[in-house]
């Protein structure tokens, strides 16, 4: 069967491989056709969404669909994810308040999509369904976390449930709470692909994953999580100093990098999970825009304010795609005279986190379209990386400008270092703000994240395919 000779209605679809007539109309009669109280939902909802995973049960697995096949799983899939829809419009803020206690306690991305999953049955997926689709390509996945995307988006939309959630991933992790006294004792700490360590006044962070150019995956991120944590808490420093490591690549071996990006090896072989994308962008990311929030008081910096610091970074050789996100976060940046910068998002398939929402005060509305949807390389000395760099030095100078810089930063104190920072961030990116743009990033990085365009993107201009892990 051609893509031609598949119907285009649902019922069709499933005659088409085999799924008897009383099936399909039991499994239409069973779709709510309204919304009602959340306990009565919850009971008629999960049962479609039941009787939607049976249906699709009933098919190969992904990667041995013919297309008929694949044309029925979209149907069952598209149908169940529409009621999501229609079920979080109305509930979402019930769900999240009965998952926290009415908003008493804080989760995290992780915890909440979990207990959701055990709270309303179907509405996103267990973590023993998630765990069952590990080893397998990213292009063989059937796409449940698009669900987490889903239920994400609308906790966010709704601006009691978003803030709390936005809340809890600004505090510090529970590693961090356990590190810090080790931290203050020795002064440094070395977790692999992060360390920290005091130099004066500053406290610097190396980020390192020097096989992949420093790139970013689910080995890296709590680590790097937990660094910005005891960044932040450290009461010896007044500022914060983040860097690219030293790289194993033949091309740039024995030089600092500050980073490739997201790990496109990783990504394609089904490494990266939809949840990542969330974790790094409200976890060490917004730390470093925002700080470090208290339990008790809503960072938003009008009734509430977390704790930080300042913060520097050193642009070596390159900052491609998650690293140049990370610029438009920080306070200032040096950068080396022959490093550049790049948003190939386009080519990859996703979204560049929060790039579309910042970059654009940085370059202007045009050029910050040319480098998220046409990968415009920005070098850093140039015209418009000058817009984003705060002052360039040659190579062989980082060391040099980083010393002076700390002792400029923080030679007048950092309470008004700090203070202007919360000043800027009221008019440039207030937490509501933030909460809207992730609601809306949460979707659409789902969907992203399992699209075939992401796998072809990958082969045809990253040669994923041959990719050693």
């Amino acid at each position: 069967m051609t893509a031609q000779d598949i119907p285009n209605s649902r019922t069709d679809r499933l005659r088409a491989v085999g799924m008897a007539p009383s099936e399909i109309d039991a499994w239409y009669a069973a779709e709510p056709g309204d919304v009602d109280t959340y306990r009565r939902d919850v009971s008629r909802y999960s049962a479609f969404w039941r009787a939607s995973s049976g249906l699709l049960a009933r098919l190969p697995t992904k990667a041995r669909r013919s297309a008929a096949e694949a044309s029925a799983a979209e149907a069952i899939l598209s149908t169940a994810r529409q009621t999501r829809e229609n079920f979080l419009k109305r509930h979402a803020d019930s769900v999240y308040d009965g998952l926290t206690g009415g908003k008493s306690r804080f989760l995290r991305l992780d915890e909440l999509v979990f207990g959701a999953a055990a709270a309303v049955p179907g509405l996103v997926p267990q973590q023993e369904q998630i765990a069952a689709e590990d080893g397998r390509l990213q292009r063989d996945k059937e796409g449940l976390e698009i669900d987490q995307g889903i239920f994400l988006a609308h906790v966010l939309a709704s601006e009691g449930a978003g803030r709390h959630l936005c809340h809890a991933m600004l505090l510090p992790r529970p590693q961090a709470e356990e590190l810090c006294a080790k931290f203050a004792a020795a002064g440094r700490l070395d977790l692999g692909a992060a360390s920290i360590e005091r130099h004066g006044k500053a406290v610097h962070i190396e980020m390192r994953n020097p096989r992949f150019l420093n790139a970013e995956d689910d080995t890296t991120l709590s680590l790097t999580e937990t660094c910005v944590d005891l960044a932040i808490l450290d009461p010896q420093t007044e500022i914060a100093v983040l860097r690219g490591g030293t790289v194993d690549h033949p091309n740039y071996r024995g030089r600092r990098v500050l980073g490739s990006g997201i790990n496109l090896t990783h990504l394609y072989r089904g490494k990266i999970p939809f949840l990542w994308f969330l974790e790094r962008d409200m976890g060490y990311i917004h730390k470093i825009l925002r700080g470090v929030a208290r339990r008790d008081e809503l960072p938003d910096d009008v009734n509430g304010r977390a704790i930080e610091k300042p913060w520097v970074v050193a642009l070596e050789t390159f900052a491609i795609g998650g690293h140049c996100q990370l610029l438009l976060a920080m306070d200032y940046i040096i950068a080396a005279d022959d490093a550049f910068m790049t948003l190939p998002a386009r080519k990859e398939g996703i979204i560049p986190g929060l790039a579309n929402l910042r970059l654009p005060r940085f370059v202007g509305d045009r050029i910050a379209r040319q480098a998220i949807q046409y990968e415009r390389k920005l070098a850093c000395d140039g015209a418009e990386g000058r817009l984003i760099c705060d002052e360039i030095v040659p190579a062989t100078e980082m060391e040099a400008a980083i010393e002076r810089v700390v002792d400029g930063l923080t030679s007048a104190g950092a309470v008004s270092a700090i203070g202007n920072r919360r000043a800027l961030r009221i008019g440039q990116e207030p937490l509501d703000q933030f909460r809207r743009y992730c609601s809306a990033y949460a979707r659409e990085q789902a969907y992203c994240h399992f699209s075939p365009a992401l796998i072809d993107n990958l082969e045809r201009n990253w040669n994923a395919k041959n990719r050693v892990e």
